[in-house]
């Protein structure tokens, strides 16, 4: 269920103080996943941040509870700790993508954050990575301890890599923010500011990539739709017939 998992309803300056977090998004393709993956499940359930990266998820909380979330999408989070890491003159490892997209990407943040220092990582790409690969990553990022682990290889992969490694990894915060490598790299455009006001960013994007993304959102969309109304039928049942169901928001 929706209300099972502990969205974040702060501002990102607002995230819990401690010195180790694992942060992760939630919409309505992450959650459809939720269903059909038991260890992605709880990687989301596990987290310390998740934030309602998608503007389905805000309203159907807002229409399951009343609460009234603010959406902030994977891209808020990385400006964010670029900005925060800028300040202290921090560090930041990126894992995930390609060596031509890290590139670009570490070239553009000596340019635009020249106090952060950079390092970066292109893991294999295969569906499952294997002992050997783990233990590479996981000695490339330890040796730079981060402040800030960015991890882009779209979900569910890189939430599970990051819950089943969070124990071995010597970093700060633990960021899962997928496209947004591709985003700053400038290898995919994000959407006009106004379609992101509007809550259209999933519009843009299947009007782009329409042979990748029309099952994501127009399919989708629709597994949300009757997973959010079967979760609200249910709520209507009489106090007691579901235990152990709790809404979890964090408090304002």
């Amino acid at each position: 269920m929706l209300q099972s998992f502990q969205i974040h309803n702060r501002q990102l300056n607002q995230l819990p103080n401690r010195a180790k977090l694992l942060i992760t998004t939630i919409n309505a393709y992450c959650y459809n996943l939720t269903h059909i993956d038991a260890v992605y499940y709880q990687a989301l359930l596990s987290s310390d941040v998740l934030i309602p990266d998608g503007i389905s998820v805000v309203w159907a909380i807002r229409w399951l509870t009343g609460q009234k979330l603010q959406k902030i999408a994977g891209a808020d989070l990385f400006f964010y700790e670029l900005k925060r890491l800028q300040q202290t003159g921090g560090k930041c490892f990126f894992l995930g993508s390609t060596m031509t997209t890290l590139n670009q990407i570490k070239e553009k943040i000596n340019l635009e954050y020249p106090r952060i220092k950079v390092e970066t990582y292109s893991p294999p790409y295969k569906p499952v990575f294997s002992e050997d690969d783990n233990s590479a990553m996981l000695i490339r990022i330890n040796a730079f301890i981060p402040d800030v682990l960015m991890i882009g290889m779209t979900a569910p992969k890189q939430e599970k890599w990051a819950y089943e490694h969070f124990n071995q990894l010597q970093v700060g915060h633990i960021c899962c923010i997928g496209a947004v490598f591709d985003f700053y790299a400038g290898i995919i455009n994000r959407a006009p500011k106004w379609m992101i006001n509007l809550g259209l960013e999933w519009l843009y994007r299947l009007v782009k990539e329409p042979r990748r993304m029309w099952r994501r959102y127009l399919i989708g969309n629709l597994m949300f739709i009757v997973y959010v109304i079967k979760e609200k039928i249910k709520q209507k049942k009489p106090r007691g017939t579901n235990p152990g169901e709790s809404y979890r928001i964090e408090p304002n």
